[in-house]
């Protein structure tokens, strides 16, 4: 093999790997990358077992064929290298070289047969959604992704596909997101699926703004393909909570209130707490509502925010500042309702996009 290519280029693909990899397998290989030549591209694939990356570049193919070699030292050479056309070669003994003007390196690979081969799809029965919708669906719901490794089945997003209809679901026990879309997808089959939370971190950082991804679900994994990337997973095996019991039905008090206006006023409040008193205060009256924090270590502080649409009695209760940011802030909507329904019930979010954010309630001092 052998092959030129501009140096950003060639990063720009190795960069795309870097988080699969891993270096603490008990089998080599897995900390290298793959590459292999195709008709002017360079295909780089790299997999820890449970997720599969395969990205292409453009290149010059002078000769082609394929070698593996540890995906890191490959990447951190290659970002010192100046900005200009890196010629790799792969030689015998799985050794290649790297060429950049007067910068030499060689690297020792291993070969092609010992990398583990990716699972092949059947692409028919396949959903198609623009990339930058996919992305805001993932911003909207990843937040409530539970880090939790005792409730593994909480260790992604529930993707529901139903014909025209894809909806995404998290929790973690204490927040839920949930988000849908209608979609062009009439003969699509029901399914239901678990896609884990690394495979959705290396979407998210994958997906861009324009063009469209696949969506194959198989037996025991999924596939995202994108342009130029393509993201294997194994699915989180489990049920999944059943999301729409925890749902209330009617909210006992609904307001629409400014979104950045809520969001600031949270952040500034928030400011207050501390790993002893995470909780900020919220009394909604009549016409406003008050975002407060009395920190006998710190100090206190309060921010009045005008509401609308006020329909209920007034009440005070305490919430997580910071799950109440990590739905504000991925909210493009000037306004948004919010719901309560006591001081012990859960708070919602939602937008006129069919957005919903619940979060449980702290008990306040």
């Amino acid at each position: 093999m052998k092959i030129s290519v501009e140096k950003d280029v060639l990063l720009k693909g190795l960069q795309a790997t870097q988080g699969v990899i891993t270096t603490r397998s008990a089998l080599p290989i897995l900390s290298n990358v793959l590459l292999e030549t195709q008709t002017d591209t360079l295909s780089l694939t790299a997999t820890d077992l449970e997720i599969g990356l395969h990205c292409k570049v453009p290149v010059s193919v002078h000769e082609p064929g394929s070698i593996t070699v540890p995906a890191k030292k490959l990447n951190e050479i290659i970002k010192e290298l100046p900005s200009s056309v890196v010629t790799l070669t792969a030689m015998k003994n799985n050794t290649m070289s790297i060429n950049c003007e007067k910068a030499f390196f060689k690297l020792f690979g291993l070969p092609k047969e010992e990398f583990p081969k990716l699972p092949t799809f059947n692409e028919e029965d396949s959903l198609i959604i623009d990339q930058s919708l996919l992305k805001k669906m993932l911003s909207m719901t990843s937040p409530a992704i539970s880090h939790d490794e005792a409730r593994y089945v909480l260790n992604g997003i529930l993707f529901v596909i139903k014909p025209n209809l894809l909806r995404l679901v998290a929790t973690d026990g204490r927040r839920l997101a949930l988000t849908e879309q209608q979609i062009d997808t009439p003969k699509i089959a029901q399914k239901q699926v678990i896609i884990p939370g690394k495979a959705i971190t290396e979407l998210n950082r994958a997906l861009q703004t324009e063009g469209a991804v696949k969506i194959v679900v198989g037996e025991n994994q999924a596939m995202f393909k994108l342009d130029n990337t393509t993201i294997i997973t194994r699915l989180i095996e489990g049920e999944f909570p059943n999301y729409e019991q925890v749902i209330p039905k009617q909210a006992a008090n609904k307001i629409k209130i400014n979104t950045q206006r809520f969001l600031m006023g949270t952040r500034r409040i928030g400011l207050l707490t501390h790993q002893d008193s995470q909780s900020i205060r919220i009394d909604l009256l009549k016409d406003r509502m008050v975002i407060s924090k009395n920190s006998p270590e710190i100090g206190e502080g309060k921010d009045e925010i005008e509401i609308a649409n006020h329909s209920g009695r007034e009440l005070s209760i305490g919430f997580n500042p910071n799950y109440l940011l990590d739905a504000l802030k991925t909210i493009e909507q000037d306004e948004i309702d919010f719901e309560l329904n006591g001081a012990d019930k859960a708070g919602i979010i939602k937008t006129g996009e069919k957005y919903l954010y619940l979060v449980l309630p702290m008990q306040l001092a």
